[in-house]
């Protein structure tokens, strides 16, 4: 048998033998996960036996995180704005940069809402559900679909529209094909990534995250371009598009947004300074006396 601390520094030097960038950080989580304790309890403890069970538990998530399997895979865990969601290898982890659309979308729906927030989000390529699911958390009276080809996806976005008691409608959609009326926002985060980087990701992406979720073709700009194509159609009036995008794609798509008609197009960075969102504004219909 080990004390707490026995394990917790061998697990760390595990990950820190095998390249993991964060191996403290990871061997630490990975502990409060299969233990339930916190910083302060564990000091408290370090030097008690780690049960059997949990012991085994943890050199087992260990070894996986060793074998670059991303921690929110071994987990199932990933938080985003403030919620936790269920994340596995069918799915793109949620990222902290994507939250900058949400809080952008949210600040349009307030200028949008005039007292009412009795309107319609469709979320393209939903993925997890993570988006939709941060902005129906808010926008209580919303209604919200959810679209992705992915099956698979699908499958986690209802799994995590139950669990947080949210609710929404997920559709199973080549981009627009299986979608009908019209919304006051459209949110996507598409793929992105040139089909000829894929290759030189980290492993925890490259290896272990769909990849017909990150891959955005030849140039990463497929999914922008049919979007801003055929979102018009399903816009209404004054409605807002809102795009995540990489971080050398600010131009190339706030260009597709203006070419196809919207207005009050802008592009949104993150907190490391780099292009992070696009959004336009559909025209309001004109009236003529």
């Amino acid at each position: 048998m080990q004390t707490y601390r026995e394990l917790q520094l061998e697990g760390r030097k595990t990950l820190e033998e095998a390249g993991i960038a964060d191996h403290t950080a990871d061997a630490w989580l990975l502990m409060e996960y299969v233990t339930g304790m916190t910083r302060a309890s564990y000091f408290l403890r370090e030097t008690e036996e780690m049960p059997k069970d949990q012991a085994e538990s943890y050199r087992n998530m260990i070894q996986r995180r060793a074998q670059r399997i991303p921690l929110q895979h071994i987990t199932h865990e990933a938080w985003f704005c403030g919620l936790k969601f269920y994340v596995d290898e069918r799915v793109l982890t949620p990222r902290l940069d994507t939250e900058v659309l949400v809080e952008e979308v949210l600040l349009e729906a307030g200028k949008m809402q005039a007292g009412s927030s009795r309107f319609r989000i469709l979320d393209m390529c939903t993925g997890s559900g993570c988006i939709l699911l941060a902005l129906l958390s808010v926008l209580k009276e919303a209604e919200g679909t959810g679209a992705d080809l992915s099956g698979d996806a699908l499958s986690v976005a209802e799994r995590n529209s139950r669990e947080l008691g949210i609710t929404a409608v997920w559709k199973k959609s080549d981009l627009f094909s299986n979608i009908s009326g019209t919304y006051d926002i459209i949110v996507s985060n598409p793929p992105y990534i040139e089909s000829h980087v894929i290759d030189s990701l980290m492993e925890e992406v490259r290896d272990h995250e769909p990849r017909m979720a990150l891959d955005g073709t030849a140039d990463g700009l497929y999914f922008y371009r049919k979007i801003s194509h055929e979102a018009g159609g399903y816009l209404k009036p004054g409605g807002i598009l809102a795009f995540e995008i990489g971080y050398d794609q600010g131009g190339p798509v706030r260009l597709m947004l203006e070419n196809a008609g919207y207005e009050e197009t802008r592009v949104v960075k993150d907190l490391a300074g780099l292009d992070r969102v696009v959004l336009g504004r559909k025209k309001q219909e004109e009236h003529h006396v």
